[in-house]
């Protein structure tokens, strides 16, 4: 189960309990996702649970037949379910919650009901009810019963079926038969109810010889059996779902009665497959259910060239009514098999999928029985015939051609240019997506299959070629699930290399990657020079002040000025002007589907004016397929790497130019001289920590990283391990330079600023040297600066130590090591720790004192 359906299923839980408030679901998913086990469902396992839930129930009768009435509809994880219920009949604190919670439910269903319930002109109880009054009483309830038990009209449900049909496939209707198939009942060879074989008056069988009875009986019973009332056998009305029940002559004699008794159920069979087949022909049902029907009347036709026989036989007078038995018994297994699977597909409404699974279910429950499984593995072969056409055209040529929503796979209206622009699309995950219910239940374990290899072969054609699996074959139903399994391997290793070969060397995938890792992490370094040199100026201004169209000549200049010309994709390059700091857009992606979603995106931006350097970014262009891996979300990812780091160039530079000034101060007096001194050891303390800061980020944690990328791309079978490496290698870059941790990243910004100040302030001082009342201050200043990067570079490591240890984070601690490599910090580190200790350590006894 993806995390998606997780989440999905996680919140509609909380809302069918009501559950309000708390840490929400994210806690709970957690949970789930760290301690589920599974869980095999077998048959000894599924009875006992249903003991089980039977004994703890309080009205086990109805539970053991709401559970045979779900296991005749075939309903999914059925069995799963029920387990879990007998798992919970042991745990009684949630028994006590989920009792307490049903009571509560149960009483605002009664206050509604009571609100919105049927208005009665019930007369008063002190009156006498008169005829009329309680006859008009008797038609009420009547016809709320009524309209309660009979199932939807088919007319009806035809409707709701084209509606939704039509509307997938908009400009392509659907066909339909004429008005009048439906409109005359006598086309659908079933009974008419109200009509009789003959207008004559019928004599009482009572009154005639045994010979007699048996003669007429026998011609009644073959006229019954196609689905036509006799003169004392007639159908009765059907209600609901119901099967077809008769009314016999009470006159008729015992030992014929009897006899007539064992034969009707192939009369009531016989009712039950014309029904289903006139209904399920009709293309509102889909394929699979058209198929499944055109396959039952063809047994029908034998069916009835066996009934013509003895209608033959009986003109000549010799088919007595124990002939009849005799004959029809062969049938008579038949079409009990046949009623039971229409009936079995009636109730689950099944289609599609659906009504593969359900055939394929019941051919292995009659396992045994040779002639009955015959008879199933028969029917599923017709009818998976048009299932396996949707399957064939889409492993093999990535096309989905499904009408009638029947096939596992269902395609979604998404636009492939959204992935350029929307940072949360999920265009690979949802364009297709599989539909659970519609997967047979022989091929659910190569259901992701399935549908990887489909959406590969997809993503080629969409590019312009048309693709043909080489080793396509014609996929035919079998018992044996091997063959699915070789057929749909074969057909998935083709999709698998047709789409890698072309990304990686028709699209150069790789190539693309280097060069957003060129401009990106920012390996090209001359290139780098000669753009912050040519662009320094210009990136001091406020963001609203910049030319976005000089800063774009300034960076085609700075690309034919350095190495980076031979980047054959230089040109995707592009300047990008952020609307926010590094920091609100991290908390933006990272509050993207959280409770704190809407609330972020809709805070007021910040009033402080961002310069340049704070909002500056690359952007790249990527065209289709390359957009399915390098996406809106791996480039924001990539720009945020960016950012961080090109802000700690710049605070490099911005040191390095205080340094440079600072040669100026030898010339000046000793006087003057002297107040730099410490000045010059906190420049050096803030330069060591800037470019060990950048050292670790680039030589430690982007660059193993990035070549565990690109011997996992050499060794990828599939573009989704592409992605998952592509994902896997950005995940680590932004947590290993403390991207995705806001509190490490606040106080590494909270460093940049003082450095960014100092070197303001110094730039200034170095300026005026020998004015008196700049440098009469300036040693408390320099103190003051001093003072604040010690307390937060103490904080950073401190923060640093605390992740690495309690969240096992181990390539921080390289920071603390470079930082710290001489143990000046260690002293005061141990300080705060011990600190820390004693400010949790009086709480300890007090938890372990009992209440008084």
């Amino acid at each position: 189960m993806s995390e998606f359906r997780i989440h999905h299923d996680v919140n509609e839980l909380l809302s069918l309990l009501r559950v309000h408030g708390g840490e929400g679901a994210e806690v709970y998913i957690d949970l789930l996702q760290k301690n589920r086990t599974p869980y095999v469902t077998t048959t000894v396992s599924a009875h006992s649970a249903k003991v089980k839930i039977a004994e703890f129930s309080r009205t086990p009768e109805d539970f053991l037949k709401k559970y045979d009435e779900l296991k005749s509809k075939n309903t999914r994880h059925l069995d799963s379910l029920v387990y879990l219920l007998s798992k919970l009949t042991e745990d009684k604190e949630t028994l006590q919650y989920l009792q307490q919670n049903a009571k509560e439910r149960a009483e605002l269903a009664a206050s509604a009901a009571t609100s919105g319930s049927t208005n009665f002109s019930i007369p008063s109880s002190t009156s006498k009810i008169s005829l009329q009054e309680l006859e008009e009483l008797r038609k009420q309830l009547g016809s709320v019963a009524a309209s309660a038990s009979l199932q939807q009209p088919l007319e009806l449900t035809r409707k709701i079926l084209r509606d939704k049909q039509n509307k997938k496939n908009s400009g392509q209707p659907i066909p339909v038969f004429p008005s009048w198939v439906y409109e005359r009942p006598a086309l659908i060879g079933d009974f008419l109810i109200g009509t009789s074989l003959s207008t004559d008056t019928t004599v009482p069988i009572g009154t005639l010889p045994l010979a007699s009875q048996e003669s007429m009986i026998v011609e009644d019973l073959l006229y019954v059996l196609i689905g036509v009332d006799g003169r004392y056998i007639t159908a009765q009305p059907l209600v609901g779902r119901q099967n077809r029940a008769f009314s016999v002559d009470p006159n008729l004699d015992l030992s014929i009665k009897e006899l007539v008794t064992r034969i009707l159920p192939v009369a009531a069979s016989y009712s039950a497959v014309t029904r289903f087949v006139e209904e399920k022909s009709s293309f509102e049902y889909g394929q699979v259910n058209h198929a499944l029907a055109a396959a039952m009347r063809t047994l029908i036709k034998e069916y009835m060239i066996l009934i013509t026989q003895l209608e033959h036989l009986q003109r000549q007078g010799l088919l007595s009514l124990q002939k009849l038995w005799f004959y029809i018994q062969p049938t008579m297994r038949t079409l009990e098999i046949l009623a039971s699977l229409a009936t079995s597909v009636d109730k689950g409404e099944c289609m599609g999928g659906s009504t593969l699974s359900l055939l394929h279910d019941k051919t292995f429950n009659y396992t045994g029985d040779s002639q009955a499984q015959e008879l199933c593995l028969y029917l599923t072969k017709a009818a998976s015939v048009p299932y396996f056409e949707i399957l064939e055209k889409w492993i093999y040529r990535g096309i989905i051609n499904d009408p009638y929503s029947e096939f596992m796979v269902e395609e979604h209206e998404l636009q492939k240019e959204k992935i350029q622009e929307d940072y949360n699309d999920k265009y690979w995950d949802q364009r297709y997506t599989v539909v659970q219910q519609q997967i047979p239940s022989f091929l659910q374990k190569m259901a992701d299959k399935i549908l990887s290899t489909g959406k590969y072969l997809n993503v080629v054609r969409e590019c312009g070629r048309d693709v043909t699996c080489p080793v396509a074959k014609e996929v035919i139903y079998t018992l044996k699930e091997r063959a699915y399994v070789e057929q749909i391997e074969k057909a998935y290793n083709y999709a698998s290399k047709v789409l890698l070969d072309f990304l990686m060397e028709e699209k150069e995938l790789v190539a693309h990657l280097r060069s957003i890792k060129h401009y990106f992490l920012m390996d090209q370094g001359d290139f780098f020079v000669h753009f912050m040199d040519l662009t320094e100026e210009e990136l001091k201004k406020p963001v609203d002040d910049i030319i976005t169209t000089r800063l774009e000549a300034l960076l085609e200049l700075a690309l034919r000025m350095s190495t980076a010309n031979t980047d054959p994709f230089k040109d995707d390059l592009k300047i990008d002007l952020m609307p926010h700091d590094l920091i609100t857009q991290l908390l933006r992606v990272l509050a993207i589907e959280t409770k704190q979603e809407k609330a972020i995106i809709s805070a007021d931006p910040t009033e402080l004016t961002l310069s340049g350097l704070e909002a500056f970014s690359f952007d790249y262009i990527v065209k289709w397929p390359l957009s399915l891996i390098i996406n809106r979300k791996a480039l924001t990812r990539y720009q945020m790497l960016f950012r961080h780091m090109f802000y700690c160039k710049h605070v490099e530079r911005q040191l390095c130019n205080v340094w440079i000034s600072n040669k100026t101060a030898k010339q000046f007096s000793l006087h003057s001289a002297k107040w730099f001194a410490g000045a010059f050891t906190l420049r050096q303390r803030m330069l060591n920590f800037v470019q060990n800061i950048q050292y670790y980020m680039m030589f430690e944690v982007m660059e193993p990283t990035w070549h565990i990328l690109e011997k996992n791309l050499k060794l990828a079978s599939n573009i989704d391990d592409v992605l998952s490496h592509h994902t896997s290698f950005l995940d680590n870059c932004l947590k290993d330079c403390m991207l995705t941790n806001p509190e490490l990243l606040k106080i590494f910004s909270k460093l940049m600023s003082v450095c960014v100040m100092f070197t303001n302030c110094m730039q200034l001082l170095a300026e005026h040297a020998d004015n008196f009342h700049l440098t009469s201050g300036f040693e408390a200043t320099i103190n003051k600066f001093d003072s604040n990067f010690s307390t937060h570079l103490l904080d950073l490591l401190d923060k640093l130590s605390v992740y690495s240890t309690n969240d096992c984070e181990h390539s921080m601690l390289n920071i603390i090591y470079r930082l710290d490599f001489n143990g000046f910090y260690t002293e005061r580190l141990e300080h705060m720790s011990a600190e820390r200790s004693q400010r949790t350590a009086p709480l300890l006894p007090r938890l372990a004192v009992p209440a008084q």
